[in-house]
């Protein structure tokens, strides 16, 4: 049976979900945690870069900070998206003002910026607010 690995977005841990299963909401075999809820999760540098190395299921991580205006207005159109992409793709997001670090590592130059992760690389990056539609075709057409 072919199986999908995903990292919890709560405790780190790397989990094999059987293909079949990924739209029953798997959880996690050690917090419990819910592996696909097609809600935007908000991580940290360290789980993002577990969980884009890791991971077989296409992850998507906005970039953003609380006093950005346009990553305030995309942050309902980036969880719309998420909630049509359940089980096709996992969408974060990481605040780098809290994870500055992780703004060098990524190269990222504005904000918000959305890059996409699929088989251990990144596949492509898009910068400036979207709506959900357009959001949902970019991550499509990516990975």
């Amino acid at each position: 049976m072919a199986s999908q690995k995903l990292t919890c977005f709560d405790c780190g841990q790397v989990n094999r979900v059987p293909t079949k299963k990924l739209d029953a909401g798997p959880k996690c075999g050690t917090c419990g945690s819910k592996l696909i809820s097609g809600k935007v999760v908000e991580v940290d540098l360290a789980t993002l870069e577990k969980a884009a190395r890791n991971d077989d299921v296409p992850l998507v991580v906005d970039f953003w900070a609380p006093w950005c205006g346009p990553c305030r207005q995309m942050a309902p159109q980036y969880q719309a998206a998420a909630s049509e992409l359940a089980g096709q793709a996992r969408l974060v997001k990481l605040n780098t003002e809290d994870h500055p670090q992780a703004g060098a590592k990524y190269r990222i130059r504005g904000i918000p910026t959305m890059a996409a992760f699929s088989g251990g690389r990144e596949k492509a990056r898009q910068s400036g607010a979207m709506p959900s539609a357009m959001i949902v075709n970019w991550i499509r057409s990516s990975v």
